[in-house]
Order: C-alpha cells, then structure tokens, then sequence
C-alpha cells in the first residue's frame, strides 16, 4: 500500500497546480489522534512522500502533542530536512476545530482537549505556517486529491467509525460553511424513535459502532464484536440492512443538495463490511436520487487507509499554497 500511496502522490504532485510554492521546500502533515501518531512529509521538488507513526499512548494533550511534535521531528531528521525547508504544517484532529483561532472546540473522547491552541503549538516548534482541520473533513480532501476521487472537483466523504462524520469538497476546496461544520451529517435527524415530544434521533446514534450494537442487542443480539453483524445471523442482517438504507437516504439527500461527483466511505465500518456493504449502499443510492440524467453516481470506499488524515493534512497545506 505504501508503495501505491507513493505513486499516487508522485502523479499529482507532479501536475503543480499549487502556486509559486508548490514546486520547492517540503510540507508536513500529522494526524494527531485519529489513527495513532501518524506524520507525512512531502519533497515539493522531488515529489516523494515519508511517513513515520507511533501509537497514541493515553495521556494529557500537551503529552499527546509532545510526542506528536517528537515524531514529526525525527522525520524531518532521517529525512536531513531543516525546518527552514518547511513551507506549510498541516494538523489533523478527531472533533471539531475553530480554525479562525486554530484551537480545538470540542473533543468527544477528552473534553481535556476543548479551547486547546493546537495551532499555535506546531506554529511554534517548526516557525511555519500551520492550518488545522478535523480529520473527516481532512479524509475527504486526501481522497478528492490523491484517492479514490483524484482530479474530482466535487465530492462527498461519510465517515463510519466510533462516531458518523463528513467532509464536502466543493469546486476543488474544503467547504467549511459559516461555523466550520458543514459535512457534519452524523448530527443529522433521522426521524426514527419521533415521539412528538423530544427530538428526532441523530444518525450518529444509530449507524456508529456504538449505535449499531445496541440495535443488534435491542434485538436480541448481544455482542461487541462489529464483525458478527456482517456474518449469516438474521439479526445482524437485518441491523445492516437497516444501516444500508440509513445511509443510502442520507447520501441521497446530500447529493440532492450539492450535487457531487461522487460519494466516497470510509472508516472502520466500512472496512469491516467490505465490498458488499458498499455496493448496497451505492445501489440505494442510485435508486434514492433524482433527477436520473446525470447519473449514474460512483459511490466507493475510501482508498487511503490509516495514512489518510496526514495525507489530507498535506492536501490542506497545498491548497493553501494555491489561494
């Protein structure tokens, strides 16, 4: 895979659409907490891509950052790259961001991390311009860029994993909308469970790891493995048909509203259920939305693994280059 991630990277460096700066110096991207410790560092000259990870060992966020800033820089060092050579970092978080500020604004695994000056931190070690995102956002323009929709100017990304997020990519760039939660569809209503007098259950709540247990458990399928709900069990079939049909209507509704060239998913869901789980989903889809003119609609799993917040980090850093 990492062969193929080089390659990838090499062919759309090479095309130097990003500006003055994209053909000189070297860009860092790290993924702080999405898949470990993960870093990224692409020669703009050469076109090469090094990668370095570590896990994230559990521990405060100035701990996690510590190390995350260790790992980039011994990077840089086998690389023999300065930190003067660095035109642009990218940072990578799981929870939403303020980028105008480049702090952390909520974090669903450590509320220790919330109003955290993540930009700040990287600003000050490598004495480089650094922009922050969260990683579904930062998944969706790695795949647009390198990925699955390379050279597609409009897209949609849905992740599935602990929780349900996305990212748009619209005319090329990260649509970040008036609060930097566009593509946040996990906090869409569903209407399932509406009783009139409280609110319409998110989709988060239903299609996430957690959600989709406690479907199979409310049925009478007790497990925390995620797997035995794509096996042969009735149960398990009829929470992933549900799901599939969650999915696809959501998709749907997004594709109504700005028209991508395609759909792309990802997370651990996705990669447990595999080839099948996404041509259902990609079947409904089709069957979902109108008009059928320009269509069909490709909807397919993300291509770019555990590597994919950095890599994302990077194709935030390079568009930057090109505003």
């Amino acid at each position: 895979m990492m062969a193929e991630l080089q390659t990838l990277i090499q062919d759309r460096l090479a095309q130097n659409r990003w500006g003055m700066l994209g053909n000189q110096g070297h860009i860092l991207g790290v993924d702080v907490g999405s898949y470990g410790l993960r870093a990224a560092l692409v020669d703009l000259h050469n076109h090469t891509l090094t990668t370095a990870h570590t896990e994230l060992a559990s521990g405060s966020p100035d701990e996690s950052v510590a190390c995350a800033l260790d790992l980039a820089r011994d990077l840089l060092a086998q690389a023999n790259v300065t930190t003067e050579r660095l035109v642009r970092v990218g940072v990578g978080f799981s929870g939403p961001v303020d980028r105008r500020y480049g702090v952390v604004r909520l974090a669903p695994r450590d509320p220790r991390w919330e109003n955290f000056p993540l930009q700040e931190r990287f600003e000050q070690a490598f004495d480089a311009v650094t922009l922050i995102d969260n990683d579904a956002n930062l998944i969706a323009l790695a795949e647009a860029t390198f990925g699955a929709g390379a050279g597609r100017k409009h897209l949609f990304y849905m992740h599935l994993s602990s929780g349900v997020g996305g990212g748009l990519v619209l005319n090329g760039h990260l649509y970040h909308g008036a609060t930097s939660t566009a593509g946040e569809i996990g906090h869409a209503v569903v209407g399932h469970g509406w009783d009139g007098t409280g609110r319409p259950e998110m989709l988060e709540e239903l299609v996430s790891i957690r959600g989709l247990l406690a479907r199979a458990a409310r049925l009478g399928l007790e497990t925390q493995n995620l797997e035995t709900l794509f096996t042969a069990d009735p149960i398990g079939n009829q929470v992933i048909q549900e799901t599939v049909d969650l999915i696809a209507t959501r998709c749907a509704q997004t594709v109504a509203l700005v028209d991508p060239e395609m759909v792309v998913l990802g997370g651990i869901v996705v990669r447990i259920g595999g080839d099948a789980f996404v041509h259902a989903i990609a079947t409904k889809v089709n069957d979902f939305i109108a008009p059928k003119f320009a269509r069909p609609l490709p909807v397919v799993a993300s291509i770019l693994g555990p590597n994919s917040v950095s890599i994302g980090a990077i194709a935030t850093a390079l568009d930057s280059l090109s505003n």
